[in-house]
């Protein structure tokens, strides 16, 4: 809304620039009568420009043959002004020439007007120029708004996406095991994140959690879902099952704004080198080692979703520097250049293909080449877990 419309003033303002003040004072009577239109005549043409922009009118009127400055170049220097250049311009001409109002409007003027014209004719094209305008700033002034509002949102994205990372465990390097795992947020932040703990000295619990949606909601479900699992009771932790049993009963949809998620959650036991796992929806886990690439499923239904959730255990034994690697759909739901998606087992076929090097940074260059850049659609989360 314009500050005139917000005040209560006239929301129609006229700026008449023309050096004969007959026509001034003719202008003045012909729109005397309306009180939502406030008048300024200008004599001086050569204050046209700085008048203008103190005035802010919403339409200007301006006469064309005038001493000293041409008005066709006033129309020219309206329109490589910032404040001028979408204000109306009516040109008041004393002929009807079909040259002079082809110039007019090749400069940027709105309209064209044989003066003195008709009191209804002028009042009426005044008001449809001044609707326009207003209508136009108060768009302006919404989309800059909402861009502002953007801008701030971004941020605090940006603060919960810090926040996130930071509750992140970090990588490890120890005799039994180590751990690398790389983190890209999206632009709208959705709800990944991902763990990894020992229970005790012989057993290593390692999960990852993908909240539906984006935004700091999800970001703060999947926080809130990370610190329960975290503070559950070491008999809980040990069993895959029992904890996505917990997280179901104690995330329900129907409490936090229909919004559920996926998991999967796995406990190594470094003794019989065994690996314990139950998931709820979530991409399978992978593991990779000389014999291939053995992939492990999720059983049951998303986290949330229904009373029972179903979960049950799967069990597996590595060899010695097989890696095990988690996941969230953003590292493989990607947009590709033509309109297709990229999907689950291109990728694991990718995670098969040997390679020298690190098999994170070989799948990492390939979505990010996929993807046109870093810029993820959805939060990309990878966890790679050497068991030696």
């Amino acid at each position: 809304m314009t500050d005139n419309a917000r005040s209560g003033a006239p929301v129609v303002s006229v700026l008449l620039v023309d050096d004969q003040a007959i026509i001034g004072e003719a202008v003045r009577r012909m729109l005397a009568s309306q009180t939502d239109i406030a008048y300024r005549f200008l004599a001086d043409p050569t204050k046209a420009v700085e008048t203008a922009i103190a005035l802010k009118p919403t339409v200007i009127l301006q006469d064309l043959v005038m001493p000293g400055v041409d008005g066709l170049e006033l129309v020219t220097r309206y329109r490589a002004t910032d404040e001028l250049e979408e204000v109306p311009i009516i040109v008041l001409s004393s002929k009807e020439e079909a040259t002079t109002k082809a110039d007019a409007f090749a400069r940027g003027a709105n309209d064209y007007l044989v003066k003195l014209p008709d009191p209804i004719e002028l009042i009426a094209r005044i008001r449809h120029h001044s609707r326009g305008y207003v209508a136009l700033l108060e768009r302006n002034e919404a989309f800059q708004r909402l861009a502002e509002s953007e801008a701030h949102m971004g941020a605090e994205l940006q603060k919960a996406a810090k926040y996130v990372e930071s509750l992140l465990d970090p990588p490890m390097d120890r005799p039994e095991l180590c751990t690398e795992w790389t983190f890209i947020p999206s632009a709208s932040l959705g709800g990944d994140c991902f763990g990894y703990h020992w229970i005790d000295a012989d057993r290593f619990a390692c999960y990852i959690i993908d909240v539906c949606g984006h935004g700091v909601g999800p970001a703060l479900l999947s926080v809130a879902a990370l610190s329960l699992l975290r503070s559950m009771p070491k008999e809980e932790m040990l069993d895959p099952k029992t904890v996505l049993d917990r997280l179901n009963v104690n995330f329900p949809m129907t409490r936090h704004n229909g919004m559920f998620f996926t998991m999967w959650y796995g406990v190594y036991d470094r003794r019989d080198r065994s690996l314990v796992w139950s998931g709820a929806a979530h991409p399978p886990s992978i593991v990779i080692g000389p014999s291939g690439l053995r992939r492990l499923e999720s059983q049951a239904m998303m986290i949330g979703v229904i009373p029972e959730l179903g979960a049950t255990n799967d069990r597996i034994t590595v060899g010695v520097g097989e890696k095990l690697y988690l996941y969230s759909d953003g590292v493989f739901e990607l947009k590709l250049a033509d309109g297709s998606y990229w999907s689950l087992e291109p990728f694991v076929e990718a995670m098969g293909q040997a390679g020298a090097g690190s098999r994170m940074e070989r799948i990492q260059a390939l979505t990010r080449r996929l993807n046109g850049g870093d810029q993820f659609a959805d939060d990309y989360s990878m966890v790679e877990i050497e068991l030696r």
